[in-house]
């Protein structure tokens, strides 16, 4: 594999699938549908034995129109590497991400067999990356903190996440639980089903407002990322102003 040696300044591509970079039927959501989610994360973790024997400390993953992008710091070492493999027309990320695994794969075996050394195939592999002169937070994220709320509840109050950092949170819950009343209280012509899920995403998120719980992790809003101790791959995750 020819590796690539340009920079690519910004793949983020906003309101793209980021599993497979469609631009149909996504609106407001990050991926076109959980099954193509779902086959791209078992691409990643299929290719985790690779970034083992690359002595992988962290590494993410992401892609545009034109390059996908595999950026990897190894163990012991302050330099990131990064890997370019040119998109193929007709072929989904996926499918490029497990071409390009490949073909590193086979590289660092024939090496392994002609030194017997796994050190020295591993070296052989990493000499064939570029080397990235940027910090190693691009592929060490921060640890996040992101609201223990269930989203249909904000989707019931038509409510943002955003909203949850306002120290007027309780009015403003109460505002929005008011103004649904108004449009799907039975009473008023309303769904009777649909204004008892609407009363229950005010008590969730009224309780959540009088003690607020965060789940901690980490992660990247729009790139996949790989932890080498516990050797599996997390998908982008959602940001929360309240997360660094």
């Amino acid at each position: 594999m020819n590796a690539l040696p340009v920079p690519v300044a910004d793949v983020k591509e906003p309101k793209r699938c980021l599993s497979c970079g469609t631009t149909e039927n996504i609106g407001r959501k990050r991926y076109c549908s959980l099954d193509c989610r779902q086959k791209l994360r078992q691409r990643l973790d299929m290719r985790c034995g690779l970034l083992q024997a690359l002595n992988t400390r962290y590494a993410t993953f992401y892609f545009s129109d034109l390059l996908i992008v595999m950026d990897l710091l190894p163990r012991g070492q302050k330099e990131i590497r990064s890997f370019f493999y040119p998109r193929t027309p007709g072929r989904n990320p996926g499918e490029d991400f497990s071409r390009m695994a490949d073909i590193l794969g086979e590289t660092w075996w024939a090496e392994q067999r002609r030194t017997k050394k796994r050190y020295f195939a591993t070296l052989h592999v990493l000499d064939r990356a570029v080397r990235n002169r940027v910090p190693p937070q691009t592929v060490k994220p921060p640890i996040i903190h992101t609201p223990d709320v269930r989203p249909a509840s904000l989707v019931y109050l038509n409510l943002e996440k955003s909203n949850l950092d306002s120290p007027e949170l309780r009015k403003i819950i109460r505002d929005a639980y008011r103004h649904q009343v108004k449009i799907h209280h039975p009473d008023l012509g309303g769904n009777a089903s649909m204004f008892r899920k609407i009363h229950q995403a005010y008590e969730d998120l009224i309780r959540w407002a009088e003690n607020p719980i965060f789940i901690r992790h980490r992660g990247f809003p729009d790139k996949w990322f790989y932890e080498g101790d516990k050797d599996r791959w997390i998908q982008p995750t959602p940001l929360h102003p309240q997360g660094r």
